[in-house]
């Protein structure tokens, strides 16, 4: 069986898909975002190596309680797409066990991941979890380091192909929470007919103590934390 670069397990999560969820964060990441809160997860060379076999015993542990709460199982990050054939080679034996599964990405993968994997992996996940740094061009490269087309044509794939999907929006105060910002997202999610739910999470500073402990400067030290109130004037701007 193949081997997988895992960062972290967490065996009970109710944020990351429908119901409880079993979560798998995957070693290694591309980007580098400004806000990340798992700095940890950047370096692929570093991590636990672990084969399917071994995650997904694991995962059958926790069988009662992900199938009462109509929950599965999620691959998030890091960045999941880094590794589309381990978790090929999970998701098959997840549907021999009828395990609902999802995959939280930024779709932040290079140009030598087989095509063909991606799509193989497509049409073993249930959801996709899309993570949208920012709706402009320009900030969305500032943030992420990466290009804003990556995850608009993957959104484009997911549905051509009629694939269920959430959006996230990570709300950062006086970054990307402009008029503006707000604007550009609503035409970007302006007739997505796959597209199931969308939310906005609220940036929080939780995470700046791990930059702290790799020696790295957190740059966004004199940003503060959004609030309910900077959530419900994105939202109410985003229905408007």
């Amino acid at each position: 069986m193949k081997q997988c670069k895992i960062h972290s397990l967490e065996s009970f999560s109710a944020q990351d898909g429908p119901g409880i969820r079993y979560v798998i964060f995957m070693q290694g990441c591309p980007a580098r975002c400004i806000y990340c809160q798992n700095p940890d997860t950047w370096d692929i060379d570093s991590g636990k190596l672990c084969s399917v076999k071994e995650v997904f015993g694991k995962i059958e542990k926790c069988l009662p309680y992900l199938q009462s709460s109509k929950g599965g199982v999620t691959v998030s990050g890091g960045e999941p797409l880094l590794q589309p054939d381990c978790l090929i080679e999970l998701f098959k034996l997840c549907k021999k066990e009828s395990i609902h599964t999802a995959i939280d990405t930024s779709t932040f993968y290079p140009a030598d991941i087989d095509e063909k994997s991606i799509d193989k992996l497509i049409s073993l996940t249930d959801l996709f979890i899309v993570d949208i740094k920012a709706s402009c061009i320009d900030l969305h490269k500032h943030i992420t380091s990466m290009e804003l087309k990556k995850p608009l044509e993957f959104i484009s794939r997911l549905e051509k192909k009629k694939k269920h999907y959430w959006v996230r929006y990570v709300l950062v105060p006086d970054l990307n929470d402009s008029e503006s910002d707000i604007d550009n997202l609503k035409k970007i999610l302006s007739n997505l007919k796959y597209c199931k739910r969308f939310e906005f999470l609220p940036y929080h500073t939780l995470g700046k103590h791990k930059w702290e402990l790799m020696g790295l400067k957190h740059p966004l030290e004199n940003f503060r934390a959004a609030t309910p109130e900077d959530t419900k004037k994105a939202a109410a701007r985003l229905l408007a």
